[in-house]
This record gives C-alpha cells, structure tokens and sequence, in this order.
C-alpha cells in the first residue's frame, strides 16, 4: 500500500529533529529522491523550523503529539517509516511504536534505553510480524558504528578465516564532541525506572536482555580500566557500552547466531600507555558528569562549528583461529551525539524505504534489519569510513 510520505521526522522542531530535516532538506530536496515531512506538536514552530533550515516553503508539515493517540495513528498511516528523535523513549514513545507495529509503518530511532526496548519487544514484536512493521531501534551513535562495525568485521572474518569470530573487541581510539542531551535524559529516566522496578534492574545488567529466550557465555564487564597487552594501550570504561552490547547480541540472534552461539563482544575506550593511558582511564571511569546537573539538556547542543570539528574512530578486532587477529576500522567526521547521529538515523530511514524492503516485519536491529545496503549508505553520503586494518 502506497503511503504519501517515504519519510516523516518526527520532533523536527527540536535540536536533534532539527538538524535530521536539514541533512534531508540539504542532500535530497522535497518530493524528489524522497518525499519527506516535518512532524511535531506545534504547526508554528515547525514552519519557523522550517525557514531557519532553508528548507523549501512548500516542505510538508504534520502535528502529531506524544499524548494524542489519534494523531499518532493519522500520522502513521500517512508514512512509510517514522523517523523520530522524540525521547526519552520510555516517557515519549511507547504508544508511537504501538502505532506503527499496528500499522504495518517502518519506524526509526536513537534509543539508548534496553530496559525500555524490551519493553517494546515482549508488547509488540508478535504485532510488527503479522502487520510487516520493521521496527529498528538505536539507529545513531547508537548503535550503528558499533553494530555494523561488528557485522562488517565478521565478514571479512568469514572470507579470511572461512568462518566467523567467536571474540571481538570493539574500541574507542578517539572521540571529540558532546554526549546529546537526549543520551543524559534517558540515562536518568532509566535509573528512577530502576529504582522503582527490579525486573528493569535485571535487564540493565544482562548483557543478553534484548534477546529473550537466549543466554550466551558470560561476557566481560568493561566497567574497570584495565591494561590491554594486545594493543599496548590502557583502557577505560565506555559510557555507550552498556546499550550497544545489549543490541549487538540481538543481532546476533536475530541473524541465527551468524557469529556463533559462544560469542563474546565487550567495548571499552582506549586512553593510550604508560602512566598517563593510565590517568586518564581512571579519570574517565570516575566520571559521572553525564548524571549530574551539568549534563547536557535536551534541546540543547553544539553549534555548527562544534558539530562539524567532531568526530570519532573506533577499532574492531576480531581474535581468530591460531592466534590470528583481523582488524576494522570504523570511523565518523563530525560530532557523535548530533551531525554524525542525524545522518545515521535519516540514511537508516531511507535505506528502509530503498534497499531493504525484504526485510519482514518485526523489531529490529541495524545490522540484519540493514546490513551492507546501509554501510554502502552512509559511506557514500553519511561520512563514515569501513576499512580494515
């Protein structure tokens, strides 16, 4: 069934929706490769959006609010797929999935939230199958670096050693630009959920909570620097770690154990040798800014100079059989929490639309929703690198 719109971004007038309509506005126009709208709650502030992005006057806009169940529905059923930067998710996004599983409409996000995710699974899953919804979740810094960057590696494992890796190590080498203020919201609406519901404890501290029914081997912690011998380089813990684990495993289950059943995967960021690697990693991991009043809000961000010196190289190494080791780099040319995270999240959503209509219906990951037709993607108009090392 033909809907009017391929795409539609939802929360377009906030800071990270903003900067999704003008990477769209920029690299594809209007109704021209991708028929594209602005939605949100506030039809003004969407048109003043709208002009201050330079997007084009006759740029659709649609009002749509969180807490209106029937807009939400006149809003899926008018879009292929729901592009929506509308978090923290477990306050905001519930009956937006619910939409669209019901619909048969593909949606999007930048959700960091696995105990909210699971939510979601248990609740719609069987609903998004039947309706043919793909429902992706994480498509932004994250998880897509860290979930492609694992899946583009185990293909090259697979045509070097013939088989996959059981054990792949993904680190941080650099990273300069801000956490968004959306990540700092659903880490604090995360842990009042915590406080209040010790299922959601257990989820946030299982590595395999994403994928119900399967437990894997038990998997390294990462929350403690530690001395990496193979890389001559401390290493610190990584903030991101504890969602993109989580989704990397649903992958892996969701590709049938594509990279073993034994599958081991932990993150961590590298600080460099010696005495000072180790400094830093100890300053790195006694860091709980992100949790405190200074943190980034939500709508607020760096400015375009900020956004556009940022950017970020992460190594993958994969330990293969004999002692032999086989390396990927994965690497993004501006900030991770907002230009580089806009781009993913409006490639992945195109990419839906495009490339992976076999994709059946269910709630997803990037890697086997997507694959290699969204690393061609955003290699060829996101700015990101896949090279193996």
């Amino acid at each position: 069934m033909s809907k009017e719109f391929d795409v539609i971004v939802y929360g377009a007038s906030g800071f990270t929706g903003r900067l999704v309509a003008e990477y769209l506005a920029r690299q594809y126009g209007v109704g021209d490769k991708v028929s594209w709208a602005m939605a949100g709650r506030n039809a003004d502030k969407l048109a003043q959006v709208r002009d201050e992005i330079g997007a084009p006057d006759d740029t659709p806009l649609v009002t749509a609010d969180a807490g209106d169940d029937a807009s939400l529905k006149a809003m899926t059923d008018r879009a292929q797929v729901i592009c929506t930067t509308v978090g923290p998710y477990q306050l905001y996004g519930s009956d937006l999935v619910a939409a669209c599983a019901a619909s048969g409409t593909d949606y999007v996000d930048l959700c960091g939230e696995p105990a909210w995710m699971r939510q979601m699974i248990d609740a719609h899953e069987e609903t998004a199958r039947k309706s043919g919804a793909r429902i992706v979740f994480s498509c932004g810094f994250d998880s897509i670096p860290f979930d492609l960057g694992v899946y583009g590696l185990q293909a090259l494992a697979k045509e070097e050693f013939g088989a996959p890796v059981s054990r792949v190590k993904g680190r941080v080498r650099k990273m300069q630009g801000t956490f968004s203020g959306g990540t700092a919201a659903s880490l604090k609406a995360t842990m009042v959920a915590a406080f209040q519901d010790p299922q959601i404890l257990e989820w946030l501290k299982s590595p395999f909570c994403l994928t119900p029914g399967f437990e894997g081997p038990k998997q390294p912690k990462g929350n403690k620097p530690e001395y990496d011998e193979s890389l001559g380089s401390w290493a610190a813990p990584f903030i991101m770690a504890a969602i993109n684990t989580k989704n990397i495993h649903r992958s892996n289950l969701l590709l049938d154990h594509l990279y073993g059943k034994d599958f081991i995967y932990d993150e961590m960021m590298l600080t460099g040798d010696g005495e000072k690697g180790e400094q830093i990693a100890n300053a790195i991991a006694g860091d709980n800014s992100m949790m405190g009043d200074d943190a980034p809000k939500p709508g607020e961000g760096p400015d375009k100079a900020e956004r556009e010196a940022g950017h970020y190289d992460v190594l993958f190494v994969g330990e293969g059989p004999d002692g032999k080791s086989i390396r990927l780099g994965v690497t993004g040319d501006m900030d991770p929490g907002y230009g580089s995270t806009s781009k993913m999240i409006a490639e992945s959503a195109i990419c839906l639309t495009q490339e992976a209509k076999d994709t059946a219906g269910g709630i997803w990951t990037p890697a086997p929703a997507m694959g290699r037709h969204l690393i061609e993607r955003l290699k060829a108009n996101a700015g990101l690198t896949f090279e193996q090392e």
